[in-house]
Order: C-alpha cells, then sequence, then structure tokens
C-alpha cells in the first residue's frame, strides 16, 4: 500500500508540474537571481548569473552557458525572458539551476578577452585558457549553489559552441553533458570567416566593426557597431575595391581582423585554434547541434562531431541536423525557410524529442556528493551504462520532409556515385567518352556574381536556399542539368566536387552549386504545409548546398600553389554534407562560377597576398571546366541505398 501512495503521489507531482505554466511571474516566484564574481586559478574573476529553485532539496541539475556577447538583464532582479519566452521554460518547470557567465574579458568579467582563445593541453600553476575557466566555475558551482545534484550541463550557441566545446574539453568530473551548437571550430577552414581559405568579407566586416572594438571591462555594454552602409552592400563593397581599403575603415584598433591579414594561410596561428585536434578521450556525453542551411558554422558542428567520434570512441555521442538557419532550432518554429516549407515544426520537435531528453537522461537524479570525486566519476559510469534516450543521429531530410535517424554519420549504407558535366550542359552519371570536351566562361572581378538576387543591406539568411535562377541566367555561370528523375534520388553525407580546369591567369575562385530544379508545375499540398504563398515555386532552383575554394589552396592550405596559365589542372574539395531527397519529376542542376560576391572576397585572379592587393590587380580570368575522358568533371553524390530509413 506505501509503495502505491508513493507512485500515485509521484504521478500526482509530475502531472502538477506538466500542467504548470512558465510565465515571467511564475519563475520570479519559484526561482531567485543572484549574481556572483567566481575567481580562477590566476585570480580573474568572472561575472556569474545565477538563476536557483527557491527549494534546495539536493536534486537540481545545473545548466550552463557562457557567452562573449554579455549575459544582459543585469542586476539581482532583472531576469532573462529566455526562462519563460523559450524552450528553456521546460527546464525551468523541471527544476534546473540556470547559469550565465561572460567569459574573460567580456563584459562584467575581469581579465583580457582573444578571440577563439587556443586550447592548453599541458596546464601548470596558474596558466589559463577557456577549458581551466570552465573547470574552475564547475568546481565553485557544485560547492556553492545549494540544491545542486553535482551534475553540470553545458550548451550554446556559435561562439558560445566554442565555449561549449571548451567545457567537453574541461575534465571536471561534474559536467556530464555537453550540447556544442553550431559550434566555431576553425575560422580558416569553414567557419564563418573563412571557406575553404576563401575570405567571407560581408559577414567578417560587418562583426568585427562592432564585436571587435576594444571595451574596458567591467561594462554593461559594448560600443554599438558603426554603419558603413545602409541599404546595398554589394555597391558599397564594390567600390571600396581592396581588402586593405575596408582595413583602412577599420582603423587599427581591430586586433583580430589585424591578426588575420597578418595570417592569409592556414598557419600554426590558425592551426593553433582549432580544438577538433584536441578532442580525444571526452568523458561527458556530447550532443552536436547543426542546422543544414546554417550560413556561419555548419562546418563546425560537423567537424567537431567527426572530431569527437574518431578521438573519443567510448564517448556517448549524438548528432542533429534540422533545416534550420544558424540558430534556428532556437527561435522560430522551424517550419519554413525564404519559400521552402518543411512540412512540420522542427524546431519544436528538436526541442522535445532531442535537446531536453538529452540533457535529462544525463543531468537528472538523485544527488551526490560533490566533495567525493569517486561517487561523481561512479555516477557518471552508471548514468553512462542506462539505455541511450537518443540514436546516433537524428536528421531532417528536405526534399521528402522527414527525419531519419541512424546509427552513426554519415550512413554505412552510402554509396559514393559520381554524377558527371557534359559539354551540351547535361549531367550524366555514365562517364564522358570524349576525347575533347569543354565548357568555358569569363569570370570579370567587376562584375562579380551576386550570392543572390536582390539588394540587402546585410547578408540575408535565406540566402542558402534561395531560388539561384537569377544565377543560371549569367553567362558567368556555368550550368548544367539532368533529365527528370523517374525515381527517386536521396542524398545523406558530404560531397566533393572533381573538377578539371585550365584558366588563363594564376588564381581563382570556384564556386560549386548543387541544385534541386523543381518541376514547373510544382506548386505544396495546401492540406499539408498550409495556403500557398505568392512565390512561384514552379521552376525553383533549391541550392542543397554550395561551397567555394580559393584555387589557389586546391593542393594545402598551408602552402599556397599559382596555377599555370593554360595547363589543365584537378580540383578537389568537400562540400559540407547534405541530407535532401530529389523526388521523382525533379532535376539535378549543377552551377560553376568563380565570384560570390559580397559573401566572399573578390579574387584578382593572381597569386598575390589578397589581404594587401591593390585595385589594379584585379584581372578578368577565363576559366575552362574539362568534362571528357582523361578528364572527368565530376561531382561525388553520397547516395543513400534505396529502403534505408
Amino acid at each position: 500500500m506505501k509503495l502505491i501512495i508513493t507512485l500515485l503521489l509521484t504521478l500526482l507531482t509530475f502531472w502538477n508540474c506538466q500542467a504548470q505554466e512558465i510565465s515571467e511571474s511564475w519563475v520570479k516566484e519559484h526561482y531567485r537571481k543572484f549574481e556572483c564574481m567566481i575567481p580562477m586559478r590566476d585570480g580573474v574573476k568572472l561575472y556569474t548569473a545565477v538563476y536557483a529553485p527557491v527549494d534546495a532539496d539536493g536534486s537540481h541539475p545545473i545548466l550552463f552557458t557562457r557567452t562573449p556577447y554579455g549575459c544582459g538583464y543585469y542586476g539581482a532582479t532583472s531576469y532573462t525572458r529566455n526562462l519563460w519566452n523559450s524552450h528553456w521554460a521546460e527546464y525551468v518547470r523541471r527544476g534546473y539551476i540556470i547559469v550565465y557567465q561572460d567569459v574573460r574579458g567580456r563584459y562584467m568579467s575581469e581579465g583580457v578577452f582573444e578571440d577563439i582563445r587556443p586550447f592548453l593541453p599541458q596546464k601548470q600553476g596558474s596558466k589559463i585558457d577557456e577549458a581551466s575557466d570552465v573547470y574552475d566555475t564547475a568546481e565553485w558551482l557544485i560547492h556553492n549553489i545549494r540544491g545542486n545534484n553535482g551534475r553540470i550541463g553545458v550548451l550554446g550557441n556559435s561562439y558560445c559552441g566554442f565555449y561549449s566545446t571548451m567545457a567537453a574539453l574541461s575534465g571536471h568530473p561534474a559536467i556530464r553533458a555537453v550540447n556544442p551548437q553550431a559550434p566555431v571550430t576553425d575560422w580558416f577552414l569553414g567557419d564563418d570567416w573563412h571557406h575553404n581559405g576563401a575570405f567571407m568579407m560581408g559577414d567578417a566586416f560587418r562583426f568585427f566593426a562592432g564585436f571587435g572594438q576594444p571595451h574596458n571591462n567591467p561594462t554593461r555594454s559594448a560600443r554599438k557597431r558603426p554603419k558603413f552602409h545602409t541599404t546595398d552592400e554589394y555597391t558599397f563593397f564594390l567600390r571600396q575595391a581592396t581588402i586593405a581599403n575596408l582595413t583602412a575603415l577599420l582603423g587599427d584598433s581591430i586586433r583580430f581582423w589585424g591578426d588575420m591579414m597578418a595570417h592569409p594561410d592556414y598557419d600554426a596561428w590558425w592551426q593553433a585554434r582549432n580544438p577538433s585536434q584536441h578532442l580525444h578521450g571526452l568523458k561527458p556525453a556530447v550532443l552536436v547541434t547543426g542546422g543544414l542551411f546554417d550560413a556561419e558554422d555548419l562546418y563546425g558542428a560537423l567537424a567537431t562531431y567527426r572530431a569527437i567520434a574518431q578521438g573519443s570512441p567510448d564517448c556517448p555521442l549524438h548528432l542533429v541536423l534540422g533545416p534550420w538557419y544558424h540558430g534556428g532550432w532556437n527561435s522560430g518554429d522551424g517550419s519554413a525557410l525564404g519559400p521552402l516549407r518543411f512540412g512540420s515544426r522542427t524546431a519544436e520537435y528538436y526541442a522535445r524529442e532531442v535537446e531536453v531528453p538529452f540533457f535529462a537522461h544525463y543531468l537528472e537524479g538523485a544527488s551526490s556528493d560533490p566533495d567525493s570525486a569517486q561517487a561523481t566519476a561512479t555516477s557518471t559510469q552508471q548514468a553512462y551504462n542506462q539505455d541511450d534516450p537518443l540514436p546516433g543521429a537524428t536528421i531532417f531530410f528536405t526534399g521528402e520532409n522527414r527525419w531519419r535517424t541512424f546509427d552513426q554519420w554519415k550512413p554505412r549504407e552510402v554509396c559514393p556515385t559520381p554524377l558527371y558535366l557534359a559539354a551540351d550542359g547535361s549531367v550524366s552519371f555514365s562517364a564522358p567518352t570524349a576525347r575533347r570536351s569543354t565548357t568555358s566562361y569569363l569570370s570579370d572581378p567587376a562584375k562579380p556574381v551576386p550570392y543572390m538576387e536582390g539588394t540587402f543591406a546585410e547578408r540575408d539568411r535565406n540566402y542558402m536556399v534561395a531560388d539561384q535562377r537569377f544565377a543560371a541566367r549569367r553567362p558567368d555561370v556555368a550550368t548544367f542539368c539532368s533529365a527528370p528523375l523517374t525515381e527517386e534520388l536521396t542524398l545523406a553525407g558530404p560531397l566533393t566536387a572533381n573538377l578539371h580546369v585550365a584558366i588563363n591567369t594564376t588564381d581563382v575562385d570556384l564556386v560549386v552549386k548543387v541544385i534541386d530544379l523543381f518541376p514547373e508545375d510544382f506548386t505544396y499540398d495546401e492540406a499539408i504545409y498550409g495556403p500557398s504563398n505568392d512565390y512561384p515555386m514552379g521552376g525553383y532552383q533549391m541550392p542543397v548546398r554550395m561551397e567555394v575554394l580559393r584555387g589557389k589552396y586546391r593542393e594545402s592550405f598551408s602552402a599556397p600553389k599559382p596555377f599555370v596559365p593554360g595547363k589543365p589542372t584537378r580540383v578537389h574539395f568537400m562540400l559540407p554534407d547534405v541530407a535532401h531527397t530529389f523526388a521523382p519529376g525533379h532535376r539535378i542542376m549543377i552551377q560553376v562560377q568563380s565570384s560570390w560576391f559580397p559573401r566572399i572576397d573578390r579574387n584578382p585572379q593572381q597569386f598575390l597576398d589578397i589581404y594587401h592587393c591593390r585595385a589594379e590587380d584585379f584581372i578578368p580570368c577565363e576559366i575552362t571546366l574539362l568534362h571528357q575522358a582523361d578528364a572527368p568533371s565530376h561531382i561525388l553524390l553520397p547516395v543513400l541505398k534505396s529502403g534505408q530509413k
């Protein structure tokens, strides 16, 4: 009878908890906020805001985020709206202790800030990195926050995702679960400021014009970003002509911009700022979150996942990729992007079915003695030995618009399949046999191909799925297209561009796009997707994946090499992973171009230090794509075998 009563009381408590409406007034009634300056091992103190349930029964996990953007809501009576206006309300409902921290040297924290501070594997004495700051903070939290159960989870998006990766490297036994979301991982190879060595000029200039300005901490606000233009970014950047002119506009106070200008190649300075090389032997469970249409840090999510899978095979590891822009899993409902529709609220699915269950599994439970390292280690191992709550990979496939699960990513059932370019503008799964077959176009830096049709003051986040019909009309974009497919074709994993090119200069950029060309009579089923919008979806050219390579890095990112004018050259590079199904009646389109402005800076198309070249250094370049028997240009597609779930 006692057991039955206990079970009924437990269920009643659960139902009451689920029934609670988490509002601002509810949070302020049930949570208390306090602010503290937590000392690090070198004496620097970091501002930390703690939101703790008013009861202190020892059952409360800690959920922790570190940010360089300012915690905001400073003051003991000012509460962050995330606690009731986002899916974090579910963590509040479950009684989590919520912790925010300004990272070293930013806003209210002491110390000196460093962008992507390198990880130090061997730290002694008062030596610090971001991982040691996490460790010292975790140690303070479990010994000073009443009611905690000795378990900490860490999460954050983008730059905050980098700090989450550092938490996984901290080695603190109380950190049981880490969720790097679109984590900044390598700012030269694929995240934010460079893709395969090409400078993502528009984003970098806007970001560092504000974020990069020095400020004296402690402060509750940073300097406002200056407005260099207000309407038309394409015209603004074209008129600036060179990166050197942009540097002059910023002045000499933006430290990281100056560092980038001093390190144009992937040298030791850049390599030290790539944490993925250290992701071995990790102990916490890790959930990596990424957006398939993230214009900033999709590379980071994939690189982090793969580095952990290889270096930490015993780590409970999960990956989720959804049809999201940067951070789209945390804002909006994820049911659409631009004119594309996905048929469900994918962001809500992520929170309900992936993120919250992940942290609940590894953080909730009875209290463990924070003074006992052995108890913590034993409890951690017991948690890992329980049934895993999530599959290895939870991936949303566009085109078919449904979630699929796998034990790993990429799926074992993928078959690499070459799709060959042809002279008549077609593509084929059959290798070319012609002795001579080419397609040529002229790349003129004075008239670069825009990354998106229209006029924009800043980069439009929808460009990752924006209709490419405008580009297909340009003579400086080589376009190849298949016949309508007779059966569905599903791609799952990274793509590889294998191009054979000859150019009449010494350098060039190559932008490759893999596109789903919709049928001319395509419309969305209103019963599934709701009332139609005004955009003409018939003939829509949906980018499945787009990526660039700065040609001089085709053999090495550390040792650039000029092209020999007129000499056929093989160019091979990876495009980030896709998860997409081409439906019957759709066509596969490939576009190749050599500018993508102002998404990337213009290449002068000469072998030069682009960061310091002159306006007169920019010259036209003729690019010839070879698609013949001895030089079969093709895209290697990761085709998922039919029948795989």
